[in-house]
C-alpha cells in the first residue's frame, strides 16, 4: 500500500495528515516532506489513518524529532493507533515523543 501524505496549515504551525502504510517503501516519502516543515514551524501528525508502521517508519520520526528540537520547533504525533503505540512504548521513543492516541478535535 502507498501513503498518502497532506499538509494543511493552522495557527500553531502546520498538520501533517497520512493515510496508508509507513514502511521502508514509503519512508523515504515522508522524511522529505516532515523534515524540512520542523524548521520553521511547529508540526502535528495526524496519524488516524495509519494502518501500518515499521521501524524505518520510527527511523523517521526520530529525525523529525531531532530536527524539531534543534530548530526549537515541536513534533507531536495524534490518532495513534493502540498498535502503533506500541512500537514507541517498546522503543522507548514515547518518553522523548509527544503522542495522543487521540484523533484531531477530540
Amino acid at each position: 500500500m502507498n501513503l498518502k501524505i497532506d499538509i494543511e496549515e493552522s495557527l500553531n504551525g502546520r498538520i501533517v495528515k497520512l493515510a496508508g502504510e509507513v514502511d521502508v517503501y514509503t519512508a523515504p516519502m515522508l522524511r522529505d516532506a516532515i523534515i524540512p516543515l520542523t524548521i520553521d514551524s511547529n508540526v502535528i501528525v495526524d496519524m488516524t489513518e495509519v494502518g501500518y508502521m515499521d521501524s524505518t517508519g520510527l527511523g523517521v520520526f526520530i529525525s523529525a524529532f531531532k530536527s524539531s528540537h534543534q530548530h526549537k520547533s515541536s513534533l507531536k504525533l495524534i490518532g495513534v493507533t493502540e498498535k502503533i503505540e506500541r512500537l514507541f512504548q517498546i522503543t522507548g521513543l514515547s518518553e522523548i515523543i509527544d503522542i495522543d492516541t487521540k484523533p484531531r478535535g477530540e
